[in-house]
């Protein structure tokens, strides 16, 4: 699983001009399924991500995670995240999840982010083609990668 987060102070997704979701201070999160996942994987990541402490706190030192600032995620299903582009020029995506279970894990994460941790949480619509605008804090951006974190 890869999650590519920013720090926004604000962003959202639409769908056929239709707005799906919108935040204002927290992550939009980029979520990328691979066929391995699991929802123990998925699990330990949305831990990792609803932990992370990227906000700055009063002595502008990132020490803050997404509850201690009322922050909320933005998710948004990309199974670009595993695009391949060592050969050629026209990336391959084989290494991505299939629909169906990518579609799961990701409706998964969205009910556990919601309702374990009780976290605002936005979405976009899985496998539509969506329009995503966002103002980057920062900027900042990390990448988790389940493959690194969870060794």
């Amino acid at each position: 699983m890869r999650l590519l987060i920013q720090l926004v102070n604000h962003a959202s997704v639409k769908v056929d001009e239709r707005i799906t979701g919108s935040i204002d201070k927290g992550f939009l999160v980029f979520v990328g399924v691979c066929d391995a996942d699991t929802k123990e994987i998925a699990d330990k990541m949305l831990k990792k991500l609803v932990n992370l402490r990227i906000f700055k706190d009063e002595n502008d030192k990132t020490n803050l995670s997404l509850n201690d600032v009322g922050g909320s995620l933005l998710l948004v299903s990309q199974f670009t995240l595993y695009a391949d582009a060592r050969k050629g020029n026209r990336p391959s995506f084989v290494g991505a999840g299939a629909p169906d279970h990518a579609n799961a894990l990701y409706e998964y994460m969205i009910s556990e982010a919601r309702n374990t941790y009780s976290i605002k949480t936005e979405t976009g619509e899985f496998g539509a083609d969506m329009k995503v605008s966002l103002e980057n804090d920062g900027p900042f951006t990390i990448m988790l990668d389940s493959d690194e974190i969870l060794k």
